[in-house]
């Protein structure tokens, strides 16, 4: 992409749980990127490494403990009066992980996607109301005669389409999509990607997507994040994250991704990821190894990679 605009801006977000009188999780613990205007970012990690947490931070679900999180160059976390709150929840969506809790079971559907409407006053009558959810079942591939119907009588594919169009139904710029595909079954998960990615390109939509899926998150993403405990440490370009794996971490996720080739399974060598290992003389920065691949690394460690993957920055 040529002339990148920044949409969102996070520096140095923390997100800090207390557990306990004198115990706390480190969630989100100091996270800097950003997300460029009709991309896909993808998030990666496994369980529990502050994922989910980082966008529910992002999107205002949680107060941020520390950091800045810009978004269109406004500060998401500062001061807002109730118009400009409206307006932030307006541009900004979420598409939830589990299509069978985030749809109330008591709404019909025409009730579940209006429901943004009706707080925005995009509809100006019933018949408006429902022409528009109507159309927003067909374009995430249902029928219109659906909107008539309960959460209960849809599969978790179909479920997680009204949940799409749930999101769409106020004409969001960005959206933040958590593990949006892990709670579907694997031949539908492929649908519900190319849909997400087909509805970017008709919408002009910007996304967050939040996966522990690494094959699914290259196959959307334009750039991707790693994260490891709270912390980023590897972020480059989706095929060269893939082709140039840098952060031990980041290898060993790699190198845990099956393919459908029984010999090269038989031989695949898996990478296991020790954090000891690393060099514990001075805390890591993030660092440019090749151009916009950056790194989580000591100055030794940064000298090292520089010299392994023959680029110099």
């Amino acid at each position: 992409m040529s002339e990148k605009q920044k949409l969102l801006e996070i520096q140095n977000l923390k997100q800090h749980f207390k557990t306990g009188k004198h115990s706390v999780v480190k969630a989100v613990d100091g996270l800097t990127f950003d997300i460029y205007k009709g991309e896909t970012f993808g998030l990666v990690g496994e369980s529990g490494c502050g994922k989910s947490t980082t966008g529910r931070t992002i999107i205002r679900l949680y107060d941020a403990t520390d950091g800045e999180v810009y978004f269109n160059g406004e500060n998401v976390h500062g001061k807002k009066d109730r118009a400009e709150l409206k307006k932030f929840n307006r541009e900004m969506q979420m598409i939830f992980q589990d299509p069978y809790a985030s749809l109330n079971p008591r709404m019909k559907v025409l009730d579940i996607i209006a429901e943004g409407m009706d707080i925005h006053g995009l509809a100006e009558n019933e018949k408006q109301r429902k022409a528009r959810v109507q159309e927003l079942l067909e374009t995430v591939g249902l029928n219109k005669e659906h909107a008539n119907r309960y959460p209960h009588e849809f599969s978790g594919g179909q479920r997680q389409r009204i949940g799409i169009a749930r999101a769409l139904a106020v004409d969001p710029s960005f959206i933040i999509a958590d593990e949006p595909i892990s709670a579907l079954d694997v031949s539908i998960q492929a649908q519900v990607v190319n849909l997400l990615k087909k509805l970017q390109r008709e919408h002009n939509l910007t996304y967050l997507f939040i996966a522990h899926d690494l094959s699914m998150v290259k196959y959307i993403s334009d750039r991707i994040g790693v994260m490891y405990f709270g912390k980023m440490v590897e972020l480059a370009d989706a095929d060269d994250l893939y082709k140039h794996p840098i952060h031990p971490y980041t290898q060993s996720l790699l190198s845990a991704i099956p393919l459908p080739d029984p010999d090269y399974e038989r031989s695949r060598e898996r990478f296991t990821y020790d954090p000891n290992d690393h060099d514990t003389s001075e805390q890591p920065e993030f660092r440019e190894v090749r151009p916009g691949h950056w790194v989580s690394c000591t100055t030794k460690e940064f000298e090292h990679y520089k010299k392994e993957h023959g680029v110099t920055v």
